[in-house]
């Protein structure tokens, strides 16, 4: 009866290790997988939810999160649409519990979505994270910068109208909106 009682108390101690080098093997794992959680991943969960984006310079931006994609995100705010980049981004009030990497994610960056707003030849206004906020239309979008044309806003964008051209860095943007 002794060794009988031994041996169980034996097998139960490692039993209990057993589970514990189990639990402390799926917390390990759970940490690295969240570790590869990025942005739009966290985001991803949040797609047609109401999001409140606390931004640089102390702006906010509500609305629907209606897309995002490589480094930005889309939130509508009635007729408006504003391309955020993620770099702009100091919080997100609002967001998914989970992260769900998006059906709809788009692989393209900014300048992408910049040059469909060039193709368009839609008016926008540019808030620059340490700046004024311009009003124009992009001419041309490059790797890291676009060309915006500034003219008044309601006005087509016609050399007469056409005040300056400035080159703005995207590492300078805090919003764009378009302003159709």
């Amino acid at each position: 009866m002794r060794w009988e009682g031994l041996f169980a108390d034996l097998e139960g101690q490692l039993a209990a290790q057993e589970r514990r080098e189990l639990d402390s093997e799926v917390a390990e794992r759970t940490r690295r997988e969240r570790a590869l959680v990025d942005l739009t991943a966290r985001l991803g969960g949040s797609l047609g939810a109401p999001t409140t984006l606390l931004l640089t310079g102390g702006r906010t931006v509500e609305g629907e999160l209606r897309d995002l994609g490589d480094g930005w995100l889309l939130v509508v705010d009635g007729p408006r649409g504003l391309l955020v980049p993620h770099a702009a981004v100091l919080a997100v009030v609002g967001s998914a519990p989970r992260a769900e990497e998006p059906r709809t994610a788009r692989r393209f960056g900014m300048g992408y979505a910049l040059r469909a707003l060039a193709r368009d030849r839609a008016t926008v206004a540019l808030d620059l994270r340490d700046g004024p906020v311009l009003v124009g239309t992009i001419d041309v979008v490059g790797a890291d910068h676009l060309v915006l044309a500034e003219h008044p806003e309601g006005e087509p964008r016609r050399r007469e109208n056409v005040r300056r051209a400035l080159t703005v860095p995207f590492a300078a943007l805090r919003v764009v909106e378009s302003r159709r």
